[in-house]
């Protein structure tokens, strides 16, 4: 959202004679809006975050450790957002004129630095507290969005997310989820997490596989009604965990000169594209989805 602020928000570059010279955008000043950008939306996305998730009065720091919980899919969706939050950071920093490595570095650094106050309000939080495994993956998503860009120049593995509605939602509306609006990060039982790897970029020039198109591997869990396995057995459920094995699209790898649709093609690069999917699960086995999101 910030990208597409700024960048839709741009002054558009001007003819200075008759021969139309452009004029070389201000990238100090992109840069010092930029900052600004990137502090309001700070701000507000921890405030929102506190409202939202947060029902109780902050209390003391503790901390908590809940590596056991929601069968770790809250630690990927962790991993995940964080990656995201590096991945767009990066793209406003080139905007602003930062070289590619750099931006890399500062993005990875800005993905870090978006997540920590919210391991640090869990830790005030009556109901939760300070995770140390959601600081590790806090940190793992921009590394690796980092970390591919010093290694490769470019994107190879991209994580991605998904989410579908669920029935079990009006079990615990209170846990996860009341109104549709905050269902999609409750609900665990819908959402799924992906990696989805361009095989066209490990293969080299030569290759005859199509830029565009990906292979992705996902994981989800279902029957989840409690933070804990037990909790759902209680409640008379059977937790298990997803596998998934997928098509997708890389939106970023298609080529566009409209500066518009390269601006839509890189935000859809957050969400796994619904495509034929192959399921296994630890309760039925393999299962096929002719569309699956």
């Amino acid at each position: 959202m910030l990208f597409l602020l700024l960048h839709t928000g741009a002054p558009a570059v001007i003819a200075q004679d008759s021969t139309s010279r452009v004029e070389e955008p201000c990238y100090r000043c992109r840069l010092r809006g930029l900052l600004i950008g990137e502090s309001v939306v700070y701000a507000g996305t921890l405030y929102s975050l506190s409202r939202a998730w947060y029902n109780n009065p902050l209390t003391n720091f503790k901390f908590f450790n809940d590596n056991r919980e929601w069968l770790q899919l809250d630690k990927i969706g962790h991993m995940v957002t964080a990656y995201q939050i590096a991945r767009v950071s990066a793209q406003a920093y080139r905007w602003a004129g930062v070289s590619d490595r750099k931006a890399a570095l500062y993005a990875g650094l800005t993905g870090v630095i978006f997540q920590t106050p919210i391991e640090i309000l869990d830790g005030f939080s009556p109901e939760y507290g300070f995770s140390v495994g959601d600081m590790i993956a806090n940190v793992a998503g921009p590394a690796l969005y980092t970390g591919q860009y010093l290694a490769w120049g470019e994107l190879r593995i991209q994580p991605k997310f998904s989410f579908h509605y669920t029935r079990l939602a009006k079990e615990r509306p209170n846990l996860l989820g009341k109104h549709w609006n905050d269902r999609w990060l409750k609900d665990y039982n819908g959402q799924t997490y992906w990696l989805s790897v361009n095989p066209s970029s490990f293969a080299g020039r030569e290759s005859k596989f199509p830029k565009w198109l990906n292979v992705a591997v996902g994981y989800g869990i279902h029957d989840m009604v409690s933070a804990e396995v037990a909790g759902s057995i209680e409640r008379g459920f059977r937790p298990y965990r997803q596998c998934y094995l997928s098509l997708d699209v890389d939106f970023t790898r298609i080529k566009t000169r409209n500066k518009t649709l390269k601006t839509v093609f890189f935000l859809l690069n957050t969400l796994k594209m619904p495509a034929p999917t192959l399921e296994y699960n630890g309760r039925n086995g393999f299962r096929f989805h002719t569309l699956y999101y």
